[in-house]
């Protein structure tokens, strides 16, 4: 297991969980088997009891008045069927022994002191006697009440006599043991599935909040069902999400007001530079002024892709990219370059804003002119597959810049051409806006493509608005 799954909050508490079960199963046996040999014990003491207690019953007193064992049949049978594994002493309390079974048990009694009447439990080991050969007998002495007067009785039993008991234990035991991880493991099991389910609520908010971004920043995250532990945490996120929306809110409505009212003194500029009469140096000044002009009108159009809803509806991508054509080819002349449309027979229809594509060939058309060579021609087909191409004979993009250069504000190294680095950005995300894409790739003949694709359109579709905020080109 990696470090990195031990930093799983459902994997540690798997961990924690399974440790306090192999503790509480570890110590679960033991006291088991305590009590299982501790209740072994007891029941074998208490037999020994009730044997004392059933010779006390056997006791009368002869016409003379002398006690006597008068045992029943059946204790006396019992007694003689295995006087090698029963063995009991009877005396009186001048500790003379009144019977015996054997009688070499009697005479080894008969030197112990006297009993009382808390029972006193011994061992007596015969290993070595010819009296009792190699047996070990567990017994009890005791002082009982009889019919012939209080009597000091003293029963015993090879340990080997409860052998059945023990084994019946035993396999209780050993079946414990490994019954235990069973259901150690039963219960491990079940308390991972209850975490993964009580965890549940939070993969689903750090889903949701994995999804949040630039273009998202609407989105939060929900407080219900979460455990209370998460809660404050959860809280917390919203509230600062709360913030981070406000002040991209505050930055575009800054950068829309920004653009707008510097349209209106840019304008009064640059009809002011175009009444004068001057050299080189006005003709700089009035290409500056252009430039800001574009910049602005940029700025304009990143403030709508920011905030506004795009209604989007059935687009023939023919007839906006042959109108893109017709308006920007009178600028590329200018510029002295040519620009050729090609399409197809039929419509291709797909679901967009017309006013987004063509914002986003404009760009495209602008930027491909700009990088082409005097005299060059500029190309743009429309492709049934749903796709918009734009090709030049520039200088093409290198492989390592085909990424970066659909970022906000990123300029090549060594780019010598004047502009801020918004055009391509803002196709990006007027791509992104309609689910499609954009690249670009190396012209055959020399220089760049630029392709617009854009999803097929499905069967049913209705007109519908999406919102795109944008931002993760910056």
């Amino acid at each position: 297991m990696s470090f990195g799954q031990f930093r799983s909050l459902q994997v540690r508490l798997a961990v924690r969980l399974a440790v306090l079960y192999v503790a509480a199963a570890a110590i679960a046996v033991g006291v088991l088997v305590y009590q299982v040999y501790d209740t072994a014990g007891s029941l074998n003491d208490r037999e020994l009891g009730l044997r004392a207690e059933d010779l006390a019953r056997a006791l009368v007193a002869d016409g003379t008045g002398q006690p006597r064992l008068d045992l029943p049949a059946k204790l006396a049978a019992a007694y003689a069927a295995a006087p090698e594994d029963d063995l009991f002493a009877i005396r009186d309390t001048n500790g003379r022994v009144i019977a015996a079974s054997p009688d070499e048990f009697g005479e080894r009694v008969a030197k112990w002191p006297p009993a009382t009447d808390e029972p006193s439990y011994f061992r007596l080991s015969g290993a070595g006697s010819e009296d009792f050969g190699s047996e070990t007998y567990y017994g009890l002495s005791v002082a009982l009440q009889t019919a012939a007067g209080p009597m000091w009785i003293s029963v015993a039993r090879t340990e080997g006599s409860d052998a059945l008991i023990r084994s019946i234990l035993r396999e209780f035991v050993v079946n414990a043991i490994w019954v235990s991880p069973l259901l150690m493991l039963a219960t491990l099991a079940i308390g991972i599935f209850a975490i993964r389910n009580g965890l549940k609520p939070v993969r689903e908010v750090s889903r949701m909040a994995a999804s949040i971004g630039p273009d998202a920043t609407s989105v939060r995250l929900p407080e219900q069902d979460l455990p209370t532990e998460i809660m404050p945490l959860v809280a917390s996120i919203n509230h600062a999400l709360d913030r981070l929306e406000k002040g991209f809110a505050v930055q575009r409505e800054f950068t829309a007001n920004a653009a707008h009212e510097l349209r209106t003194p840019l304008a009064i500029i640059n009809s002011a530079l175009e009444t004068m009469d001057g050299n080189s140096e006005l003709e700089k000044l009035r290409t500056d002024v252009a430039r800001m002009n574009r910049l602005v009108e940029q700025l304009l159009r990143v403030a709508r892709l920011d905030s506004v809803a795009l209604e989007f509806g059935t687009v023939d991508l023919n007839k906006v990219a042959s109108l893109a054509v017709a308006a920007m080819a009178p600028w590329a002349i200018a510029q002295g370059k040519a620009i050729a449309f090609a399409g197809t027979e039929w419509p291709v229809n797909v679901k967009a804003n017309v006013h987004a594509l063509e914002d986003a060939l404009r760009n495209l058309i602008e930027n491909a002119v700009a990088h082409a060579p005097a005299g060059t021609e500029v190309t743009v087909t429309v492709d049934r597959a749903g796709r918009i191409d734009v090709a030049d004979r520039g200088r093409g993009v290198p492989r390592k810049d085909r990424e970066n250069i659909f970022k906000r504000f990123w300029r090549g190294a060594g780019e010598k051409k004047e502009g801020a680095g918004l055009g391509l950005a803002i196709v990006s995300e007027i791509m992104r806006a309609h689910r499609g894409s954009v690249s670009v790739a190396e012209n055959p003949g020399g220089g760049a493509v630029f392709t617009l694709s854009f999803p097929p359109l499905q069967t049913g579709d209705s007109k519908i608005a999406r919102r795109y905020i944008a931002g993760d080109a910056a």
